[in-house]
């Protein structure tokens, strides 16, 4: 299996948007190059003591394409793509996600439930108390 690119950005905190958008680019390569996107995921988020997320980021990733129906296009470090941007809006609040992805409800539903799980998880593992630092 070929190493995968590290996705960290310059400056990258193990928190926040910056593992969002470290787990979105890892996981768009395992899709690209045809690995799996869980384990993908995992070892790009060992560093950050985050490891819990993948299956989190996994859901949201394949249910955000699903939702703007066509591949998500990223970025190269330090420029985010109109797509990471879009994806972190809405994973922090800042985006509606009504107001930017007009897609069938059955999706639209699924996405906002991988959203909610995202912060909720997100908080969770990597919050003032993240994992492993109670």
């Amino acid at each position: 299996m070929a190493p995968m690119t590290d996705h960290a950005l310059p400056g990258d905190a193990p928190t926040g948007l910056a593992l969002v958008i470290r787990a979105v680019r890892c996981w768009r390569e395992a899709r690209d190059t045809g690995q799996p996107t869980q384990p993908c995921l995992a070892r790009a988020l060992e560093s950050a003591d985050a490891m819990m997320l993948a299956p989190v980021f996994d859901s949201l990733c394949a249910l955000f394409e699903i939702a703007i129906a066509r591949p998500m296009r990223c970025g190269e470090a330090p420029a985010l793509s109109g797509d990471e941007r879009l994806l972190l809006g809405i994973v922090d609040g800042s985006t509606p996600r009504r107001s930017c992805i007009d897609c069938p409800e059955g999706a639209a539903s699924a996405l906002d439930c991988a959203i909610c799980s995202t912060r909720i998880m997100m908080a969770l593992a990597v919050g003032p108390r993240g994992a492993g630092r109670h």
